[in-house]
């Protein structure tokens, strides 16, 4: 195995197995993004979910002419962000797009989707998606050699169900486990006590006759955001993305836990056009908008508004990679755009939405597979993997590894 991105960081994550078959090829965000290593030639890639850090780099791949798998609704959010990104690198301080809209075309054409639970084969290899629950789509990918040897690849995973989807399957058995340690050492709120003090704020800054400004990724947050504030009775505004990707859920209501609920929320809610912008802002009211970590999208045009309004809130939704706008905003009270420094007067509130797994699922987790005779464990997606990895080699008694971008392991 070697591990091309994704190594004590959080974002573009990539792993090879066996020289020819690439677990997510993603793009860690930033003012200058970054890429996982290409230094290879996947034969087939498989992407485990429609998030940026996993799937966002994938149509730079093209060249190679790879087959790609994922399930349905990730097909669609990984093409939704693809055109995202080629519109948003106009704008960016590097100017440059990882591939352009030929590569986005041909990844349409060399993907091919499959739902959880049908094993399909590539190469020597018999592969099967299971539902991880981190957003609609999300795979966790089991990987078994003709000879038996297996690995199974958890994505970014959460045990718990949420507002719009179920938590994870049950796993299966394997020889390998490599996953992600987002929230270790780092268990979360309760999520009915999050979603409380949530919505008390919102409802405060309307009646104090400010506006709650709610970045949110589009893809999975921003819907269960709405269908939150929906079962308060509130009304919101809705801008960006998050209205395309509920247009695609609608065509998969057996990858949500309720769809109906989400059709309610989306009923209520009232669309914003760049237009009508300046509009939304000449009363108290509540705004859903992209980009959730600050970083572009139509969140920086109501900053740029409401940055020295004091009775207004942002409500950050969102982990916030550091280096992001959204981490500024949460450290120094400052975001940049265009050049300019923003200094901050709005209240600044971070709510754990999280959709991965806490501290003590991380654990369970682990121990649940190594009672299925895990023998080796790798620990990605956070800088606290070399903590992670020591307390299952200490605690669990098993080879364990945090291993670094570039590096590989042969067993």
């Amino acid at each position: 195995m070697a591990f091309k991105g994704g190594c004590k960081e959080v974002g573009r994550s990539g792993l090879l197995v066996n020289g020819e078959i690439l677990l997510d090829y993603g793009i860690k965000v930033g003012d200058i993004p970054e890429y996982p290593l290409n230094d290879m030639e996947p034969k087939t890639v498989l992407v485990s979910h429609g998030h940026l850090d996993h799937c966002g780099a994938v149509p730079n791949l093209m060249y190679q002419n790879p087959e790609v798998y994922m399930t349905p609704p990730t097909a669609e959010f990984t093409n939704l962000l693809g055109r995202d990104t080629l519109k948003l690198a106009k704008t960016t301080l590097s100017g440059v797009s990882p591939f352009d809209p030929e590569d986005l075309h041909q990844l349409g054409h060399r993907t091919r989707t499959i739902d959880y639970g049908n094993t399909f084969k590539i190469n020597e290899y018999s592969v099967c998606f299971y539902n991880t629950g981190h957003i609609p789509g999300a795979s966790g990918i089991h990987l078994e050699s003709e000879h038996g040897e297996s690995l199974f690849y958890t994505g970014d995973f959460s045990l718990k169900e949420t507002r719009l989807v179920h938590g994870a399957a049950e796993f299966p058995e394997a020889d390998t486990l490599v996953l992600e340690s987002t929230y270790f050492e780092e268990d979360h709120i309760p999520r009915k006590e999050t979603e409380e003090k949530f919505i008390e704020s919102v409802q405060d800054t309307l009646e104090k006759g400010g506006t709650a400004l709610i970045p949110a990724f589009a893809i999975g947050r921003t819907q269960e955001v709405l269908m939150l504030l929906d079962a308060h009775g509130i009304t919101a505004y809705v801008d960006g993305m998050g209205l395309d990707v509920y247009k695609i859920l609608k065509k998969y209501p057996e990858y949500l836990r309720n769809p109906e609920l989400l059709d309610r929320a989306f009923k209520r809610v009232i669309s914003v056009k760049v237009q009508q912008r300046d509009l939304v802002l000449k009363k108290p009211s509540v705004i859903v908008t992209t980009a959730g970590m600050l970083d572009g999208g139509p969140a920086l045009y109501y900053l740029s508004r409401l940055y020295k309004d004091p009775k207004s809130k942002i409500l950050l939704t969102d982990y916030q990679v550091e280096g992001t706008n959204g981490r500024l905003a949460l450290e120094h009270r400052i975001i940049e755009t265009k050049g300019d420094v923003l200094t901050l007067k709005p209240k600044i509130e971070q709510y754990d939405f999280s959709a991965h797994s806490g501290d003590s699922e991380l654990k369970k987790l682990v121990k649940d597979f190594c009672k299925k005779d895990t023998i080796r464990i790798f620990v990605m997606h956070v800088d606290k993997t070399e903590v992670f990895s020591q307390w299952i080699s200490e605690e669990i008694g098993v080879d364990s590894y945090a291993p670094s971008n570039g590096e590989s392991f042969t067993f």
